[in-house]
């Protein structure tokens, strides 16, 4: 027997009384949407499920939030969510490495120059001074988007490179994340591209960049990493989607629905980069956005299953969210919204 207040939802209660109910739409201080049902629980007098983050708590409600059909329900929310969810948590070339190295992360500071932080993380992954790409015979090159473009970064000689300036001070730091790297986790496949989409991804290197195929210096290997394409995903270990289907153990669906285009649209005043193939269409940056006066907001384009979140169509993505990149950027449960540069 639970007491509630006027106008409090199920899952307010929930909150209160320490019952665990997924959410990937809700926030307490936001309008309801009640879009991605992951919520649902059954009301037993009724015999019907509702959202619990919308529905009113009513006098005399006898509700069932953690039974196998409620459950059952759950997961089959969460299964349509991932059949349009055109995204991968982790990039090919990781996927394939046989030490499960951290290969976009790895690019992503050599391009900041930041080759401290890169030596510390070779260090945390391979344990020792002696890199596991010595002998190996670069699956990751062979799995690199990149190579369906022209050619593949150079990722086990710019490994190479920086293993090679590890030092018996630094060499093993760490080692208790060298399993954690080789953990296997849930992970999104993005499905077909098509060619027109499979260029969305060069738009995160600069064009004009030199190539390397040997790494004999930081200038080299600075050039080079920048041609990564980064098909990582860059809320990888901040995903809600993610956590909560590992936490059903579901796979990935074989088949992805297409409702729109695969595209990058990037916001270099504000940092913010937004990939609609991501979006599960909670609607939270909108709200965000509303509730917060934002001049040029994100909104609901179309209708229906093509439906998408896009910029206004009055205004172009680079004025969108010029005070709001931050709030949506946390809340985001997917990574479609995102920091471009944040390494």
């Amino acid at each position: 027997m639970y007491e509630a207040k006027d106008g409090e939802t199920i899952l307010n209660i929930a909150e209160r009384e320490g019952i665990s109910i997924p959410t990937l739409c809700h926030k307490n201080d936001l309008p309801h949407y009640s879009s991605c049902m992951v919520c649902m629980v059954k009301d037993n007098n009724s015999n019907g499920y509702v959202p619990s983050c919308s529905a009113l708590v009513q006098t005399g409600m006898d509700i069932d939030a953690s039974g196998t059909d409620v459950l059952s329900l759950r997961k089959k929310a969460v299964e349509l969510l991932l059949s349009e969810h055109r995204a991968e948590c982790e990039a090919p070339c990781r996927i394939v490495c046989p030490a499960g190295l951290n290969v976009p992360l790895m690019n992503r500071l050599l391009a900041e120059g930041k080759i401290d932080a890169a030596i510390m993380l070779s260090s945390c992954e391979s344990g020792s001074n002696e890199s596991p790409c010595i002998n190996c015979p670069a699956y990751c090159e062979n799995a690199c988007r990149r190579k369906k473009i022209d050619i593949p970064v150079s990722i086990r000689n710019l490994q190479l490179f920086i293993s090679g300036k590890l030092s018996p001070e630094n060499s093993g730091l760490h080692t208790e994340n060298k399993a954690r790297t080789k953990e296997k986790r849930f992970t999104s496949l993005i499905g077909k591209l098509e060619p027109e989409e499979q260029m969305e991804w060069l738009k995160e290197c600069p064009g004009d960049t030199p190539r390397f195929r040997d790494i004999f210096s930081s200038e080299s290997s600075f050039s080079e990493s920048m041609s990564c394409m980064h098909c990582d995903c860059r809320a990888a270990n901040d995903c809600r989607l993610r956590d909560i289907a590992e936490d059903f153990k579901l796979k990935d669906p074989r088949g992805k629905l297409v409702n729109a285009p695969a595209v990058k649209k990037i916001n270099l005043h504000t940092n913010l980069i937004f990939e609609n193939a991501k979006c599960i269409k909670c609607g939270l940056c909108v709200r965000i956005s509303e509730a917060e006066n934002e001049e040029y907001p994100l909104c609901f384009m179309n209708r229906g299953f093509i439906s998408i979140i896009s910029e206004p169509l009055t205004s172009e993505f680079v004025e969108t969210m010029k005070t709001t990149s931050k709030e949506c950027i946390e809340i985001c449960p997917t990574g479609a919204l995102a920091y471009f540069k944040n390494y």
